[in-house]
């Protein structure tokens, strides 16, 4: 069982004490104020973060998946930065998933209950054929959430490489994994509430990973996305200016190429180097 009293997410924040005394520019002030520090705290675990990077990428290499598991909002977050791969970078949306606790109803409404069933996100996970080469990510701020434990189990019986990344020097799941990602951000703003420093700190991890093993992966092309789907007027226009910036063509030719490259904007930019 959890002691929560050592979870630093879950201590008081004598910083804002008293922020319900406060006016509405001190309030924002003062989350701004602790907001700066959640950068400081990711800082401290780049080494981790970059193991974890080519860990994901040898992964997909090997026709492997990526897997973000979590309840509330590290779930959420979880769910929102695996929706963000495939437009950015061109794969398949069974590449990276993001699992919810409770399924795709908590991502619109609370089900909080779900976080202490070690099986809500197990279930999940075998509809969705997760298998041995896939790559486990579990996000808890506090490491506490059973959920994401039942998980780590499930994927360790299958032989997949697992992760965690949680807020707390003292979180559960550091011995459970292979690799363990650990942000301390220190107390909330508003005590407990770990969709803030947490969940900023969470985010920017999530980013790191998933934007890291893309690159190694070969999803980049310098820093432009060359495989992003161009599926609206402003995307259409960015791919047009990606294959201008790479290869110096007109606008015209540049659509030309797109167009006949059937909107993949590397294949566009291989054509006209090719030639």
């Amino acid at each position: 069982m959890t002691n929560f009293n050592n979870l630093q997410t879950e201590s008081i924040n004598k910083n804002t004490a008293n922020i319900d005394k406060m006016s509405a520019i001190e309030i924002v002030k003062c989350i701004n104020d602790e907001d700066k520090t959640v950068a400081f705290a990711v800082e401290k675990a780049l080494p981790e973060i970059a193991v974890c990077v080519d860990i994901l990428a040898d992964a997909l290499k090997n026709s492997g998946r990526i897997f973000y598991v979590g309840a509330g909002t590290s779930g959420r977050l979880g769910v929102l930065d695996a929706s963000e791969c495939p437009p950015t970078f061109g794969v398949s949306s069974d590449v990276v998933q993001g699992v919810l606790a409770g399924g795709p109803t908590a991502a619109y409404n609370s089900i909080e209950d779900a976080e202490d069933d070690f099986e809500s996100i197990v279930k999940q996970l075998k509809e969705k054929n997760f298998y041995g080469k896939d790559v486990l990510i579990a996000i808890s701020a506090s490491g506490s959430a059973n959920c994401v434990k039942g998980a780590i189990n499930y994927a360790k019986q299958l032989g997949c490489q697992t992760m965690c990344v949680s807020c707390n020097k003292n979180s559960d799941l550091i011995s459970m994994c292979e690799n363990a990602i650990i942000a301390e951000v220190g107390p909330e703003v508003i005590n407990g509430s770990t969709r803030m420093k947490a969940g900023t700190a969470q985010k920017m991890i999530l980013n790191m990973l998933s934007t890291g093993a893309m690159i190694r992966f070969g999803r980049v092309r310098g820093n432009y996305m060359a495989y992003m789907i161009p599926s609206n007027i402003k995307l259409v226009d960015r791919a047009i200016r990606i294959i201008m910036a790479k290869t110096g063509v007109s606008y015209e030719k540049a659509e030309f190429e797109l167009d006949i490259a059937n909107n993949v904007i590397a294949d566009a930019i291989d054509n006209i180097e090719n030639i």
